[in-house]
């Protein structure tokens, strides 16, 4: 399958898997939070892969793989993906059966809309992290020819698309109206935290320049804190 096939079918593919996690448990199409997620979170995904698809093929390359190579690695995605999962179910459920609303209070709509602002930032800030470094692929692995990059957001912290990607998780339940289903998304920060101390020791041990790299570049995930 060429590579224009196999992107558009896993776009296709996650816009039926994430659609589908927030409608079908929502039991309505009348859920507007879940199509400006849609549209904030998902719609400028695929754009960026369009963009690198004809600029940077390779990247779209890396970014469609998803073998593991590394044990622990492979151990990490187990959890991580049941876990996003059962998280992005909960959001759909709340919307039906009101538990936010009966024990919270409804969520105002300007939190909702400044949430989805931050989803969308967060996505943005990937794909700069995408433009910054060709070789950010989908999978822990050192190329040959690779090198340590430091410029654009790697000079603030050392695992920017992490950072991105937890900031997006926090918001994401708050931009589906769901103040319950928080605590489900934040679990997966751990899981995050464990498999970026994994990636630096197989970079440290396999990426030459990258042990100075983290010397001079303090910070993994927030700057000035961790």
């Amino acid at each position: 399958m060429s590579l224009a096939a196999r992107l558009a079918f896993r776009c296709l593919l996650g816009l039926m898997v994430v659609g589908g996690m927030m409608f079908v448990p929502a039991g309505t199409i009348h859920f507007w939070q879940g199509w400006a997620f849609l549209g904030a979170a998902y719609v400028p995904v695929i754009f960026a892969f369009l963009y690198f698809y004809r600029h940077d093929p390779k990247l779209v390359e890396r970014r469609l793989q998803r073998k593991e190579k590394v044990a622990a690695q492979r151990w990490l995605v187990r959890f991580l993906q049941p876990a996003f999962f059962a998280a992005m179910l909960l959001p759909g459920l709340d919307h039906r059966w009101g538990w936010s609303r009966k024990f919270l209070g409804a969520e105002p709509v300007w939190l909702e809309v400044a949430s989805l602002a931050v989803v969308l930032a967060a996505i943005l800030t990937v794909a700069w992290v995408f433009q910054t470094n060709s070789f950010a692929s989908r999978t822990i692995q050192v190329e040959v020819g690779q090198p340590v990059i430091s410029t654009g957001p790697y000079a603030v912290v050392r695992h920017p698309m992490y950072s991105a990607s937890i900031v997006m998780f926090l918001a994401t339940p708050i931009a589906l109206g769901s103040y319950v289903s928080l605590p489900a998304f934040a679990l997966l920060v751990p899981i995050y935290v464990f498999r970026l101390l994994n990636e630096e020791k197989v970079l440290q041990a396999e990426l030459p320049g990258y042990a100075e790299y983290c010397s001079r570049t303090r910070f993994r995930l927030i700057p000035l804190v961790w």
